[in-house]
């Protein structure tokens, strides 16, 4: 009872669990389209408390005809990164590695579990994803499995409120990968965001 309950604490104790309805723009969502070469993927995010090992936050990256990251009711917000109802919109390798180290801190670090699946599967999620809406505190394991299960191969994912109960369902997938991000940031994740400088980022590509 008393892990239940530092798990259930866990999951509104980080900054990754507040929700609002977000409506970007046709003509952003459509500007910030971003098709990424690999395989169609699905990726989960779990972000893990290293004080107490309760999850805090799940979200799934989706690698369709373009790439986004579902992220229910999750803190990530830049004036670039187009949302809809919790759907990430352009998430190129930059956007990717700024959203996992955004989560990853001092104490929090960040389980990353991809699955490559087929191009329909991915398809699914993605369509899922848009048409799921907002979703209220506190339910982003709930969407994501509920999102999960319903492709090919994860039909049995059972629907949970508790994150770090989820990657475990994934990590018995066959064929997933899994690694872990530490990070020793300060707890004020929100300068990571405040650092994100696209043009900056897009100019020292071009130099190098």
């Amino acid at each position: 009872m008393r892990k239940l309950l530092a798990a259930l604490i866990g999951l509104v104790l980080l900054a990754g669990c507040a929700a609002d309805p977000v409506w970007a723009p046709e003509e952003a969502v459509q500007a910030a389209q971003y098709r990424h070469l690999g395989p169609p993927r699905v990726t989960l995010f779990t972000m893990v408390s290293n004080e107490t090992g309760a999850g805090g936050h799940s979200s799934l990256m989706i690698n369709a005809s373009q790439r986004v990251i579902w992220d229910p009711s999750g803190s990530f917000h830049h004036d670039t990164i187009p949302e809809r109802n919790d759907l990430l919109y352009g998430i190129t390798p930059a956007v990717a590695d700024v959203y996992t180290r955004y989560h990853a801190r001092k104490t929090w670090h960040v389980i990353i579990q991809e699955l490559d699946v087929t191009p329909e599967a991915a398809e699914r999620a993605f369509a899922l994803a848009q048409g799921y809406g907002a979703v209220p505190n506190a339910y982003c394991a709930h969407s994501t499995s509920a999102i999960l299960r319903q492709l090919p191969g994860l039909e049995g994912i059972r629907q949970t409120m508790l994150p770090v109960k989820l990657a475990e369902q994934i990590r018995e997938v066959p064929g997933v990968r899994e690694r872990v991000l530490h990070e020793y940031d300060s707890d004020d994740n929100s300068r990571v965001l405040e650092d994100w400088d696209p043009a900056r980022f897009a100019l020292s590509q071009s130099s190098g």
